[in-house]
């Protein structure tokens, strides 16, 4: 996960994303289908915050976000997080001792929208919840662990169907001491956070819901940081506990060369080499264990480091979900962020820039649209979200030869239950594609150019 404690969201934000929510129009214009594979949204603190959260929850329903996913900061919502020792007389399984805030709110309001929310606990952590009391990230305590998170059962039970136990435990940002004289040592304290998590969910009346493992960051440096394959199979260790895992979360995230761009580590998994974790997990015998992608996003300008151009931003979002999409394997997809971190050092992954400028990959989100290059033809894949038809709709496929001005319809597709289509073309070189779809209600939707790649 990305920076921890941003600074709270102006006021010009909160009014741009209410000026979006009404320019994207009602949601409410026909119920939504299943889709085979949820997208989790995290809207990080603009989603959180008291000033901008409703305005941006009626953002992300105009897309079409059903599901939502909300990391739980400890220290943010524990009393004196700072403090060496335990509060006198602290019930910390009891929900009414904690400050649950910002939180609280959004999830009561995700759960009002009748939206899935996925919780994923994470780090920093109460100074008096470690081992030796000096920071908020080193060998946090598996006891008090239970407690808290038997105290967010009780008071989200009712809210929340899927837990993530940790946030990328393979990171020092939020698990310390990765490496013991140059051995890994996260994945041993992961595995007890694990265990006890789960357990004090399950006290707190929750052992029907879904408890997810990992969480892991994409990538590891065998110094710092343990590349996610490698945790992963410190983690089911032989002879170790064994650990009620209903999925395996990870997050894919690449860097400026792309969704294809492959690790040289292979124990390094970004979104380009799914089939690596996949064969991980069937190397220690969980064949059945469904990979959910709990956190994902592609980075742009105004991050110049980082980020690529917004028009790539958007092309590179869609090739993602169409990797995640049509592997079987993936039981969940993600977006983070909706709004851009203000500080450069966090994450410029959103849809819409820190002072709530729309970016290409808005329109983009709601049509996702890969046009990929194979022999002589050219393979779409495209999705219509919200796929909230009542009966059969249909996309139009529009395209713009290098040497026109303007786009004209090749083709109209069906669009499936779970919102998809494809379709296959004659190759042209030069030629962009994109999506025009006229919702149940009438409002009319077209997403942004897109490249041939492959």
């Amino acid at each position: 996960m990305p920076g921890l404690n941003l600074p709270l969201r102006a006021a010009l934000v909160a009014a741009c994303l209410l000026l979006l929510a009404l320019v994207a129009g009602s949601v409410a214009e026909g119920a939504r289908a299943d889709e085979r594979a949820p997208m989790f949204f995290d809207a990080g603190h603009a989603a959180i915050d008291d000033t901008t959260r409703d305005a941006t929850l009626q953002q992300l329903d105009a897309l079409g976000v059903d599901a939502l996913r909300v990391t739980l900061v400890w220290a943010n919502v524990a009393p004196q997080p700072k403090a060496i020792n335990k509060p006198a007389g602290f019930d910390a399984t009891d929900p009414s001792q904690y400050d649950w805030n910002g939180y609280g709110r959004l999830i009561d309001a995700a759960h009002a929208r009748g939206w899935r929310v996925l919780v994923t606990f994470s780090a920093p952590v109460p100074t008096w919840a470690t081992a030796a009391h000096r920071d908020q990230v080193t060998r946090p305590s598996a006891t008090d662990f239970y407690d808290f998170a038997r105290a967010a059962g009780r008071r989200f039970g009712a809210e929340v169907d899927t837990w993530g136990m940790w946030n990328e435990p393979n990171h020092p940002r939020f698990l310390l001491p990765q490496y013991v004289r140059g051995k890994p040592a996260s994945p041993a304290l992961y595995r007890a956070l694990h265990l006890a998590g789960v357990r004090g969910l399950e006290a707190a009346g929750q052992a029907k819901d879904i408890m997810l493992g990992g969480e892991t960051a994409p990538g590891g440096d065998r110094r710092r940081s343990v590349p996610p394959l490698q945790f992963l199979r410190g983690v089911f260790c032989r002879g170790c506990a064994k650990l009620r895992v209903d999925g395996w979360a990870h997050h894919p995230y690449a860097n400026r060369r792309g969704p294809f761009y492959v690790p040289p580590d292979r124990d390094n998994v970004t979104i380009g080499v799914m089939s690596r974790l996949e064969r991980a997990l069937n190397a220690i015998g969980r064949r059945s264990t469904k990979v959910w992608v709990t956190e994902y996003g592609v980075q742009s300008t105004p991050d110049t480091i980082l980020g690529v151009a917004q028009a790539q931003q958007a092309e590179y979002r869609s090739i993602s979900e169409r990797i995640l999409r049509t592997d079987p394997r993936i039981a969940a997809t993600a977006q983070y962020l909706l709004v851009d971190d203000r500080a450069l050092s966090g994450f410029q992954s959103g849809l819409v820039t820190a002072t709530g400028k729309a970016k290409a990959s808005l329109a983009e989100f709601r049509l996702p649209l890969a046009a990929r290059h194979v022999g002589n033809t050219t393979h779409l894949w495209g999705l219509v979200r919200p796929a909230s038809m009542r009966g059969a709709t249909h996309v139009e496929v529009l395209v713009k030869a290098r040497s026109s001005a303007h786009s004209s319809t090749i083709a109209t597709r069906t669009i499936d239950a779970a919102g998809v289509w494809t379709a296959t073309l004659p190759w042209r070189s030069g030629r962009t594609f994109r999506v025009r779809w006229t919702a149940p209600g009438g409002s009319t939707y077209v997403g942004p150019p897109v490249r041939v790649y492959g």
